[in-house]
């Protein structure tokens, strides 16, 4: 009988356990299946926190509703009745001590027609002008592997790109525009630059594609957790949960994966879907250390406010704000969570969610507060961006140091270095997750599937890793 191993309990190692647990029922395969997880609890950066009238995820909040269109997975858990989508609403961005809406007919902050670009406040009359270069200027240089924030600047001007654009990219892929290539981004910029002669244009003509204005995220009415409880119940004794590797080694053909309760597991195939600094002492390899090495992660603090007032008080067509690069405001976006989420609040009552993280200014200046130093900045940064100051019923302050993969222009080349080594190496071993893949749930899900699909084909083909001879037997 062969052992499958997934180590790591997040949604990409559950996502591969599903996959592994499926395609063993439906063909009655003779294969052991084990979870193995650190922590007392599975769910990695999904975990749902419920306080009275309040519903919290102190980790991912939702899932890109477009990208889980070919998956079956929520069904196939029973939890299709409990999806909830989100309340759409404008985004603002908080520069000069006021809320400036973000343009609605935008995507990521980038215009999506002339009009758009007129109408922002966030841009002066030069810097339209400026952005106006994209309608005559062909790219004759770039291509997907540059800097999106390189690529931008050329075509839309340095000021468009700083006061409205950066605010909101950088949001979404933690990291300066600037180190974040366009391949890893937005690839579709320079394919609508080639076919329309304008990244306004190609964004005008495909606007249905991003749905402006329409529901794109999706959660489940209980929260997030609900997801990682559905998985949880088809585990039963496939799960060790409190119980970390230590190392892998191979002997005899198998993998012995080493345990810190001084155990060992023998294991024919391994899905290693933990972040790439656990991974590395693990395998413990030179040659993986130094590409290991170039993976780099930002900082996050997540900070949950919830009062006993409605959140009426807050802008009627609003959900949230992003901060301009700017020391008014300690925090990188608040989320109006009642708003956009209503399954959160269930009396209506004002639920709001502060992310702080490292690419800010003045992240250095709080990183080490203890929980009530930290809740006094986000009192005072919703007093500043928000005017209110009532005092707060419920707290939930999470800290995701050094958690949040960037994916730098050196990112895709590393994990194809990785892959190419793992291949000679640790054949039979498959690195998963965020570290390397992409941060979205439905991306980690996808990637969890995808791995466990390798692995049932290496073994429909009869594959073992003796077959491969890079892997030398370690006694």
């Amino acid at each position: 009988m062969k052992t499958i191993v997934v180590i790591g309990g997040g949604i990409t190692g559950l996502s591969a356990m599903h996959e592994f647990r499926k395609w063993r029922e439906a063909t009655g395969a003779a294969v052991r299946l084990l979870l193995i997880e650190a922590s007392a609890q599975i769910g990695g950066k999904i975990r749902t926190v419920r306080h009275q009238q309040f519903v919290m995820e102190t980790g991912a909040d939702s899932i890109v509703a477009r990208k889980m269109n070919d998956m079956d997975v929520i069904e196939e858990l029973g939890l299709k009745d409990d999806v909830v989508y989100n309340t759409t609403g404008r985004s603002f961005i908080y520069a000069a001590g006021h809320l400036k809406p973000i343009p609605d007919d935008a995507v990521f902050g980038i215009p999506a027609s002339v009009e758009s670009l007129a109408k922002s406040t966030l841009v002066s009359a030069e810097g339209k002008v400026a952005a106006l270069k994209d309608l005559y200027t062909k790219n004759e240089t770039f291509t997907k592997d540059d800097s999106v924030g390189a690529f931008l600047e050329y075509f839309l001007g340095s000021e468009l790109v700083e006061k409205q654009i950066a605010p909101v990219l950088s949001g979404v892929y933690s990291g300066n525009l600037n180190e974040l290539t366009i391949a890893s981004t937005l690839p579709f910029l320079i394919d609508y630059k080639e076919q329309y002669g304008s990244i306004i244009k190609g964004l005008e003509a495909n606007k249905q594609k991003f749905r402006i204005g329409e529901k794109k995220f999706f959660s489940l009415k209980n929260g997030l957790g609900s997801l990682i409880d559905a998985f949880q119940a088809g585990l039963t004794e496939e799960l060790l949960l409190n119980t970390k590797v230590r190392r892998i080694d191979k002997n005899n053909g198998r993998y012995r994966v080493h345990l810190d309760n001084q155990d060992m597991i023998e294991a024919d195939y391994v899905v290693l879907s933990i972040p790439h600094t656990a991974a590395e002492p693990i395998l413990d390899d030179p040659r993986l250390t130094e590409q290991f090495s170039g993976l780099k992660s930002n900082s996050l603090i997540s900070v949950y406010v919830g009062f006993n007032v409605p959140d009426s008080v807050l802008p009627a067509d609003g959900t949230g704000f992003i901060t301009a690069t700017t020391d008014e405001l300690f925090c990188s976006a608040c989320t109006w969570t009642s708003r956009k989420w209503e399954h959160t609040s269930k009396s209506g009552n004002l639920l709001v969610r502060l992310f702080y993280k490292s690419s800010h200014p003045l992240y250095a200046s709080i990183k080490n507060l203890d929980h009530d130093d930290l809740l006094k900045v986000a009192l005072s940064d919703i007093e500043k961006g928000l005017g209110i100051t009532a005092e707060p019923v419920v707290n939930e302050i999470t800290d995701w140091s050094g958690q949040m993969p960037i994916y730098s222009i050196t990112h895709p080349k590393i994990v194809y270095a990785l892959e190419s080594i793992m291949a000679d190496v640790f054949p039979g071993i498959i690195l998963a997750g965020c570290s390397y893949y992409g941060v979205g749930i439905s991306d980690c899900m996808k990637n969890g599937a995808d791995s466990a699909r390798k692995i049932i084909d290496l073994l429909k083909e009869g594959y073992s890793p003796t077959s491969k001879q890079g892997a030398s037997d370690n006694s």
